[in-house]
């Protein structure tokens, strides 16, 4: 079987961005786990490029830029805008948000904190979406959010040199060019990172926990460990990480999957697979795009890998 080289990106963005040979990165959705509202009944087809979760209802990018969403569609956070201009996706709670090709955002679902209310101008490069809070990177390198701020997540940190960026129920996360991270918000349950900080490549936020990939591939977690959603596997072939209430899940890099954590709603069943090009992850339920890898963009939440498919050995 060929081999993937992985190479993992220190940036930490739900978000999918796709300028050429889009074809190259489309797959199709399978999604496991709570179904209640038909969040798990994703299209069929094999055309999407980035797919999310948000409380139960999921969002999903096509390689044409238009938008699809299904699930719980209370506050009309599955009632998509038209347009096939979109670049970026990203889930919060009960709303979502996109980028525009010209850089503009756009929102829709609950706006009870205003966390649909997005700033106006056309140079945001980055998107995601807490509890009840949203977050951005300017093209500049500066933040800004939105939304809830009951626990200070939305009092982003200055400077202008900020990658990456995580939004959680109550917390947020924003990474720098440096690799190093910082936290604020909500911190019950210590979820926000230990220090020192700058040996993850990947971090991402799950409502009481955090889960990171080291640079040497192997994983760590913190917070919150009461259905063992810490107790991370071994190894070092770790190429992608994302996370839910009380489960996790890791990509590895031949394209297999591996989830552990809360599993009361088969949200920890993975599929048996082993061309998982994405993951995403709802409140109880899980994600994926599946494709056989080529030159493929993987995005989990809260960051990107590049896994390329070896063909001879100029690769």
């Amino acid at each position: 079987m060929p081999k993937l080289r992985a190479f993992v990106w220190p940036v930490l963005m739900f978000v999918v961005t796709f300028w050429a040979c889009e074809s190259a990165f489309a797959g199709r959705i399978i999604a496991w786990g709570n179904n209640t509202y038909g969040q798990c009944d994703a299209p069929t087809t094999n055309s999407f490029v980035a797919v999310g979760g948000g409380g139960y209802h999921s969002l999903a990018l096509r390689t044409d830029g238009t938008l699809a969403a299904w699930g719980d569609n209370t506050y009309g956070q599955c009632n998509v805008p038209a347009g096939n201009d979109f670049t970026a996706i990203a889930c919060g709670g009960f709303h979502c948000i996109a980028i525009r090709s010209d850089g503009s955002l756009v929102a829709w679902g609950w706006n009870n904190a205003n966390q649909c209310d997005v700033p106006m101008g056309n140079d945001f490069i980055a998107i995601d979406g807490g509890g009840y809070h949203s977050l951005a990177i300017k093209s500049d390198g500066t933040l800004a959010a939105w939304g809830d701020n009951t626990y200070g997540q939305c009092n982003v940190p200055s400077g202008n040199n900020f990658v990456g960026i995580v939004g959680d129920f109550y917390h947020s996360r924003a990474v720098k060019a440096d690799g190093s991270a910082v936290v604020w918000g909500w911190n019950r349950y210590h979820q926000n990172e230990p220090t020192p900080n700058s040996e993850y490549a990947m971090i991402v936020d799950g409502g009481h926990h955090s889960l990171a990939i080291r640079y040497d591939g192997s994983l760590a977690a913190w917070g919150w460990n009461n259905y063992h959603q810490c107790d991370v596997p071994r190894g070092n072939e770790f190429v992608a990480v994302a996370r839910g209430s009380y489960h996790s899940l890791a990509l590895k890099s031949e394209g297999s999957q591996t989830t552990w954590g809360l599993n009361k709603q088969e949200q920890s069943d993975v599929p048996t697979a082993n061309d998982f090009i994405s993951l995403a992850r709802g409140w109880r339920y899980s994600l994926a795009v599946v494709r056989e890898p080529i030159t493929l963009v993987l995005l989990g939440l809260g960051g990107a890998t590049l896994l390329r498919k070896r063909r001879d050995k100029r690769i």
